[in-house]
This record gives structure tokens, sequence and C-alpha cells, in this order.
């Protein structure tokens, strides 16, 4: 089978690299028409500079070139994955939709897997996350993943025409355990870079990173995942990765917020986004997440490091 990446960041097109190297013809779609000719005269992408980009990638700003593809790895930014499929959604049936991205969509309060489904239900639709940096996966580090799909006979295509020597892949039929963990671990990826980046040290890195995930597994059952699945790669593995790696872009966002200091805007920090939608999500179901509400009111500037650490301090004790 075919397969396409739409999305020339570092994420997708270290997954083409990897997937190119395995001896996939990829099809990596680009928006920026500047960025495609970049990577065809060069074999480079600036976002991965390192790393050659292989010859049995090719490029394209063409949408046409990526609808040819039977797999397509969708690694946009999970905010704009509805508009990028609305309208594409009739062009789309039949085929393996991957969604790469992690995140809450804002309008919606739903998964990537959940847009996919809703926009194209002819199409298979899964989800692919875990604990993963771009460069580790583009220099052939050993990774593994989890791949999440309803269909799991349809899962196990996936499974097999997406895994290669170095690049190990997991299923799983819980889509909503998977993509909550992916997205989750960011606003706790977001909360461990304030504490180191305000002084507060290794030990209250450690307690947010233990208390936040027995809040990512209270989400996660009140919206229907199974109960291991957060306890596996897409959950906590991914959470202890991007809790204490300056390679995470969430991490690093947070210790400019515990620095306060500026942060790149154009930088996708997705745990922002997310803990907004987490906070909404939990008023709404009545489920106490107290680390998420207090990152969600420090990106929005509603409060400081020191009263949220205060407010974080000062809740009642209680056994464990």
């Amino acid at each position: 089978m075919k397969i396409g990446v739409a999305g020339g960041g570092a994420f997708g097109t270290a997954l083409g690299v990897a997937l190119a190297l395995d001896g996939n013809a990829i099809t990596l779609w680009a928006r920026n028409p500047d960025a495609v000719a970049t990577m065809q005269t060069t074999r480079l992408n600036p976002k991965l500079p390192d790393v050659p980009l292989p010859p049995k990638m090719d490029f394209t700003a063409a949408i046409d070139d990526l609808l040819g593809c039977d797999i397509l790895l969708l690694a946009v930014p999970a905010q704009t994955l509805r508009p990028f499929l609305e309208p594409l959604a009739g062009r789309l049936d039949g085929k393996y939709l991957v969604a790469c991205c992690k995140g809450i969509d804002l309008t919606r309060m739903t998964g990537p897997g959940t847009s996919i489904t809703e926009l194209v239900p002819t199409a298979t639709a899964a989800v692919l996350t875990g604990p993963s940096f771009a460069a580790d996966i583009a220099c052939g580090l050993p990774t593994a993943l989890t791949l999440a799909c309803a269909d799991d006979a349809h899962g196990a295509i996936l499974q097999t025409a997406l895994s290669t020597t170095a690049l190990r892949l997991y299923r799983t039929t819980d889509i909503i355990g998977a993509e909550l963990g992916g997205a989750l671990k960011n606003v706790m990826a977001i909360a461990s870079g304030v504490a180191i980046g305000a002084g507060l040290g290794e030990s209250a890195r450690a307690a947010l990173i233990t208390r936040g995930f027995p809040e990512m597994q209270r989400l996660a059952a009140a919206l229907g995942a199974m109960p291991d699945t957060l306890g596996g790669l897409s959950g906590f593995g991914d959470l202890v990765l991007t809790c204490t790696s300056p390679q995470s872009r969430n991490y690093r966002c947070g210790v400019a917020l515990g620095q306060a200091a500026g942060f790149d805007q154009a930088t996708t920090v997705e745990g922002a986004a997310t803990a907004r939608a987490v906070r909404q999500l939990a008023q709404e179901l009545d489920i106490d997440l107290p680390i998420c509400a207090v990152v969600a009111d420090l990106i929005e500037e509603k409060t400081d490091v020191a009263a949220a650490l205060n407010a974080l301090l000062s809740r009642p004790l209680r056994e464990e």
C-alpha cells in the first residue's frame, strides 16, 4: 500500500524517513510550496537539519498527490486537523487515516480519532501515539509506539505496514484511551517544566508526574477509556518522556513559564490548548483535575507560579 504523510513538520518528516529507509515509497505533503522546494532540492528539512531525506521520499504541495495514497499519516497540529479534513472528506472514502497529533479539539472537546470518524465515516480511523521524539525516529533509534484502531483486523494491517526494524508498534482497540494519554501528558509536561523553571527542584517534578498520572486516568475513565490503556506507552510511557526531557516543546514551554520568560509563539505547544479543553471538560463532568486547571490558568495568565503552587499545596491532606 502507498503511504502518504500530511504535514511537513519534524514528526511527520521523521515518520516518513523511518518508513522510507525501510523500503517504502513515501509521499510527504506540506502546505508551503517553498518548504517543499527546499526539501526537494536540498534533501533536508530545516526542522530536522541533521537528517538526510532518503531517495524514496517525494515531496509535494499538491493535495491530489497525497490523495493517491492508501494510508495517510495525519501529522498536522491537533487544532487544525478538522479544518484540514473537512474540504477533503468526500475524497477520503475507504482510506486508512492515522492521526499522528496529540490534543483535544477546543471547539468539540474530542480527540483526533473522533474527528476522523465524524468527518470520514467510511475511512478506517486510527491513532499513532506514544513516547517518541522526531529526531530519535528519524535517526533510527529504537522507539515503541501505540497504534489504536477500533477495528482490530484493520489495526493489524496498519501495524504491519507502519512498523520498521527500529519502530515497533503495539496495537490496541482503545482509541479514546490512546488519544487521551497522548493529549494529557502534554499538560503534565508543561507543569513539570514550570517546576524546574521556577527552581522548585526534581522532587517537585516527581510529585507532579506522580499526582498528574491519576488525573489522566480519572478523565480517561470518565470518557470511556479502558482502565489499562493509560498505563501503557500512550499514557505512562509518553508521560515519563515528555516530563523529563528538554526535547519536549511542552516541557520547554513550562520551563519558560516557570522562569517568567518568553517562549517562541511559532512553536506548536499542544498542551496549552489541551489544558484549556481539559479544564472545561472537568467542569462539565465534575471531575477534580487540579494540575490541569492550574496549567490552564498559567497559560491564560490568570495566575502566576507562586499562586499556582500555593493553590496546589493548600489542598486538603488525604490518602494516596
